[in-house]
C-alpha cells in the first residue's frame, strides 16, 4: 500500500517538509513527486492530484486525493491506527491536536519575518515585537504541552508525534535565524 505525495522543496517550504516528515518519520510507504516552487512545475504535478491546488497533496492507494497538511495528517492517522501518529492517552492526544491546530493556523508574524530556508544560517537578527510575541507564545505552548503530557525527552507530547512534525519547521527557523527561545 503505497501513497503518492506531491511536495515542493523541503528546504524552502515548511508545508512540504511537514508532508514529507509524516511519511518518512513514521515509515509509511510513499512515492514522492517534487515540484520546483514558484514555477509551472507545481501546477503540472498537481494536475495528477486534482482538485488539490497547493502542496503538499497526497493520493492514497485507493486514489483519494487529500490536500492540506492537517487533513493529510488526520487521514494517515485514521488509515494507520497501528502507527503512533498521535499520543495514545486521550488527554495527551487532545493536547497534541490542539497545538498542531494552533501551529497550522498561527504564528504569521514569525513565518512572514523568517521565511523558511534551512540552507542558510543568519546572525544578529533583530526581531520586531510581533515576532517576539510569537516566540513567547511558542515557549508557553511548548512548556504547557510537555508539562501536561509528562514529556521528559525531546518531544512535545511524550513520544515523537504529529505535534513534532508540525513544529519542526518552526524549530528550524529558530535555529537558522538564531532566535532566542527558552
Amino acid at each position: 500500500m503505497t501513497y503518492e505525495l506531491a511536495i515542493g522543496d523541503r528546504g524552502y517550504s515548511s508545508w512540504s517538509l511537514r508532508g514529507w516528515l509524516m511519511f518518512e518519520r513514521f515509515g509509511i510507504p510513499v512515492k514522492t513527486r517534487f515540484a520546483r516552487l514558484y514555477t509551472d512545475e507545481v501546477q503540472n504535478v498537481l494536475a495528477d492530484f486534482y482538485p488539490s491546488k497547493t502542496l503538499p497533496a497526497v493520493k492514497t492507494p485507493d486514489g483519494t486525493v487529500i490536500g492540506e497538511s492537517i487533513a493529510i495528517a488526520e487521514e494517515l492517522a485514521s488509515r494507520h491506527p497501528d502507527v503512533a501518529f498521535w499520543p495514545t492517552d486521550p488527554a495527551h492526544r487532545a493536547k497534541a491536536r490542539s497545538v498542531v491546530a494552533e501551529m497550522h493556523a498561527g504564528f504569521t508574524a514569525l513565518r512572514n519575518f523568517c521565511p523558511m530556508n534551512i540552507r542558510v544560517a543568519y546572525s544578529g537578527v533583530q526581531v520586531p515585537d510581533d515576532v517576539t510575541r510569537d516566540l513567547r507564545r511558542l515557549e508557553l505552548i511548548w512548556e504547557d504541552a510537555r508539562a501536561r503530557t509528562g514529556s521528559t525527552g525531546p518531544w512535545l507530547c511524550g513520544d515523537y508525534s504529529l505535534a513534532d512534525v508540525f513544529f519542526s519547521p518552526v524549530a528550524m527557523r529558530i535555529a537558522a535565524y538564531g532566535l532566542v527561545v527558552n
